[in-house]
């Protein structure tokens, strides 16, 4: 597996290694040695999956704060995303800033999103799968949202149109609204 860092370098990318032959291809999309040999050492405990019919949908920006905040590992297994993660952990070198990395059935890159960060995506294809999994269950008491078009984080979400949200997405507030609930501590271990 390629372990990168991404332009923040709390947020990694993941290309598993594929094996392909005349049937197909065959890929290890998660090892738990692996990661814990990069300094990655993270127990996941629920995995999620999202149906987006339409190019153009918008999921995002969410956090899930203490004491349930997640971190997450992204991918998209049809269709394809443009995978958003921006730090919200005050005190960060980063805070406030933004990275985001296209995500496909045909790349197989995996976005990793510590804790702290808010996360979002938008679909470039129609009939997209996104798979993530999370350290943490779902607390419905401590989720939180960003509206994603909020100028002042600069997102360039690459939208030809006009995004299909959700109720909760249109009306979440502004970036400035929402006072983060994470601190930074200092780097992550695989941040070394």
């Amino acid at each position: 597996m390629l372990i990168e860092r991404s332009s923040l370098p709390a947020v990694l990318i993941l290309t598993p290694d594929r094996f392909e032959d005349k049937r197909g291809y065959f890929s290890e999309t998660w090892n738990r040695k692996t990661l814990v040999d990069a300094g990655v050492d993270l127990d996941f405990v629920q995995d999620n999956q999202s149906f987006s019919a339409q190019v153009g949908t918008v999921r995002g920006l969410h956090f899930q704060a203490p004491p349930h905040a997640q971190d997450k590992l992204v991918r998209c297994s049809q269709g394809a995303i443009f995978d958003v993660a921006l730090d919200i952990r005050c005190g960060s070198p980063t805070y406030g800033h933004w990275v985001g990395v296209e995500l496909n059935a045909a790349n197989g890159r995996q976005l990793l999103i510590p804790k702290g960060f808010l996360h979002g995506f938008v679909t470039r294809e129609p009939a997209s799968v996104v798979q993530y999994r999370c350290t943490d269950y779902y607390s419905p008491t401590q989720e939180g949202a960003v509206v994603f078009d909020d100028p002042d984080l600069g997102v360039d979400w690459l939208l030809s149109g006009e995004p299909i949200l959700s109720p909760r997405d249109s009306s979440a507030p502004c970036f400035a609204d929402v006072e983060s609930p994470f601190s930074w501590t200092g780097p992550l271990p695989w941040e070394d």
